[in-house]
C-alpha cells in the first residue's frame, strides 16, 4: 500500500509461492495457491494498516501487476483452473515450436516481429496455450463445451477478484496481452491471423484493456473475514516489468531501468514509436495509461536466469543456505579467479534466442572453490545485463549514461558494484525496493474515476536513490567480458530437441 502524494511504501506483506518442476525443464505453479496468496496477502497489509491507525477506507483503488506470459487455462463454470499455470521459463514447449516453425517458409523465428515484436520462442503465451490444447484432454472438452477461458496471471486475478463465476469480468491490458504472440502491437487488437496459425479459438481470449482504467469492483469473499477491500476499483493492470518501467518514472523517451528478479529485464522506453531491434531484443508495449492515452512501447531485453541461479546454489547445490550467503562468499575472494558461469539452465533468450544452450562453468582450477562458483554466478548476471545493454545501444544509437535498477537481487551490494564495473557506467538504485507494486499503484491511482495519483512529471516525487559507480578500470572490465563471450560460446548447441527429456539419450 502507498501515499498517493508521496509514493511512500505505508505497508506490505509477501508470501513465497511454491514452483513445481514435475519434469526436467518444465516450470508450473498452482493458480489456487498464487489467488490464495493474494488474498493472505490483502488481509495481512490491511491488518498492519490498521495497527499503524491507518483506515482502510483510505485504500481508493487496487493495481495487479504479474510475472508476464505465464499461462492459465480455466473453466468458467466452476472457476476452477483446469491445469497448473504453466510458468514463463517453461521449456516443454520446445517441441511445439520446433512444429511450428515447419510450417514457416524459411524456418524464420521473426516471422511475426512486425505484428507482435517477438519472436517464436518457448517464453510466449501462445505457445504454452498450444501445447495446453494439444496435451491436456480435459481443456480441451472445456474448449469444445464453451467452458475455457484463457489467460495469463493478470487476468486469472482479475477474474477472481471481481466475482469469478458469478460475473467475474475476462480481461487483460496491453502490455500482458503484448507477450503472448496473438496481439498485434499496433492495432492494439488480437490478430486473427496468428490466433489461426497457432490454431486457437478466439473466444477463450480475454477483452484488451488499457493499464490504467476501471476494470471492474472488488467482491466479498468468504476467505477475507474483513472484507475490507469489497467495492474497492481494481483500476490498475501492468505485466511487472511495464509496472517497473513506470515505479522508475521511465517516462522519457531513452529512459531504462533493470529489474532483477528470477531473470532480468532490461527495458528502454522508446516513445510512441515501435522501435524493431536488429540486434536480438524485443519490441514490447511498455504502457497505456488510459482508454484515450496514446501507446508506449519499449525494447527488452528478457534474460531468463537470475535470481534463480542464487536460487539454485543454494537449493540444488547446497553451497549456502541463504541468498545472503552466496553474497558473503563472493565478497571472501572479490573475484572468480578465472571461473566463468553461463546460467543457460532455461536455454538463452535475448540476444540469442538460443533454445539448445545449456548451463555451463568453466575455467575450473585445483584452486577453484565455492566461494569463487558463487561470485562467478553474480558475475554472470552482470555480463547478461551488458550484453543487452550493448544491444541497445546499438538500436537506439544514444548510449545509456546510468541504468536504474529495481527487484530483489538490488539488495545484493557486490552485485550492484559488479554491475556497475562490467557496465562501465553508473548503477543507480532507488532506495525503495518495491518498485513494481509502485508502478501498479501509480497505474490504478491515475485512472479516470479514481484520480487520486498525478503522473505529471512535475508531480512525480523524486525518489531518493544509491548510486554505484564504476571502480575498476574498462580493460580489465572488457577483458572479463571477453572471457564471458566465450563462455556462451561453448554454452550453445548443448541440447537437441530430439533427445528424450528425461536426460536418456535416444
Amino acid at each position: 500500500v502507498f501515499n498517493a502524494k508521496t509514493a511512500e511504501l505505508l505497508s506490505h506483506h509477501q508470501v513465497e509461492i511454491q514452483q513445481k518442476f514435475p519434469k526436467e525443464g518444465w516450470v508450473e505453479q498452482d493458480p489456487k495457491e498464487i489467488l490464495n496468496s493474494v488474498y493472505e496477502c490483502v488481509e495481512k497489509t490491511c491488518e498492519k494498516l490498521k495497527q499503524l491507525n491507518i483506515s482502510i477506507a483510505n485504500i481508493r483503488a487496487i493495481g495487479v501487476t504479474n510475472q508476464r506470459e505465464t499461462t492459465v487455462v480455466w473453466d468458467k463454470t466452476t472457476g476452477e483452473p483446469l491445469y497448473n499455470a504453466i510458468v514463463w521459463l517453461d521449456l516443454r514447449t520446445q517441441t511445439t515450436v520446433d512444429r511450428l516453425l515447419k510450417r514457416i517458409p524459411g524456418k524464420n523465428k521473426t516471422f511475426s516481429k512486425f505484428k507482435t515484436g517477438l519472436p517464436l520462442s518457448t517464453y510466449f503465451s501462445a505457445v504454452k496455450l498450444r501445447w495446453l490444447l494439444d496435451n491436456v484432454e480435459e481443456i480441451r472438452k472445456a474448449v469444445k463445451d464453451g467452458r475455457a477461458m484463457f489467460g495469463t496471471m493478470d487476468s486469472w486475478l482479475i477474474w477472481s477478484l471481481t466475482g469469478g463465476k458469478n460475473g467475474g469480468i475476462h480481461c487483460t491490458d496491453v502490455t500482458n496481452a503484448s507477450r503472448t504472440m496473438l496481439f498485434n502491437i499496433h492495432s492494439l487488437e488480437w490478430d486473427p491471423e496468428l490466433c489461426k496459425f497457432f490454431d486457437i479459438p478466439m473466444e477463450i481470449l480475454p477483452k484488451v484493456r488499457s493499464s490504467s482504467e476501471i476494470y471492474g469492483l472488488m467482491v466479498c469473499f468468504p476467505v477475507f473475514k474483513s472484507g475490507a477491500l469489497t467495492g474497492v476499483p481494481i483500476s490498475g493492470c501492468l505485466g511487472d516489468q511495464s509496472a517497473a518501467l513506470v515505479g522508475q518514472m521511465c517516462f522519457r523517451d531513452g529512459q531504462a531501468k533493470n529489474t532483477y528478479g528470477t531473470g532480468c529485464f532490461l527495458l528502454c522506453n522508446t516513445g510512441q514509436k515501435s522501435v524493431f531491434s536488429e540486434h536480438g531484443l524485443i519490441t514490447t508495449i511498455a504502457y497505456k495509461m488510459g482508454r484515450d492515452k496514446p501507446v508506449f512501447y519499449a525494447l527488452e531485453g528478457s534474460v531468463a536466469i537470475a535470481g534463480a541461479v542464487v536460487r539454485w546454489l543454494r537449493d540444488n547445490l547446497g553451497i549456502a543456505k541463504s541468498s545472503q550467503e552466496v553474497e558473503k562468499l563472493a565478497a571472501e575472494v572479490g573475484t572468480s579467479y578465472g571461473c566463468y558461469f553461463v546460467p543457460a539452465f532455461s536455454g538463452l533468450y535475448a540476444p540469442y534466442w538460443e533454445p539448445t544452450a545449456r548451463g555451463i562453468i568453466c575455467g575450473l582450477t585445483q584452486f577453484t572453490n565455492k566461494s569463487h562458483i558463487a561470485f562467478a554466478a553474480l558475475e554472470a548476471v552482470c555480463f547478461q545485463t551488458r550484453e543487452i545493454l550493448d544491444a541497445i545501444n546499438k538500436d537506439c544509437g544514444i548510449p545509456l549514461n546510468q541504468l536504474q535498477v529495481d527487484g530483489g537481487m538490488t539488495n545484493n551490494k557486490i552485485l550492484m558494484q559488479l554491475q556497475s564495473d562490467i557496465l562501465c557506467i553508473p548503477v543507480v538504485k532507488p532506495s525503495m525496493p518495491e518498485t513494481t507494486a509502485l508502478g501498479a499503484a501509480m497505474a490504478a491511482g491515475a485512472a479516470e474515476g479514481v484520480g487520486v495519483w498525478s503522473l505529471n512529471p512535475g508531480d512525480l516525487t523524486a525518489v531518493t536513490c544509491e548510486r554505484f559507480e564504476p571502480q575498476i578500470n574498462p580493460e580489465e572490465s572488457e577483458y572479463r567480458y571477453a572471457r564471458w563471450k566465450k563462455a556462451v560460446m561453448k554454452s550453445m548447441g548443448w541440447a537437441t530437441s530430439e533427445g528424450s527429456s528425461n536426460g536418456k539419450p535416444k
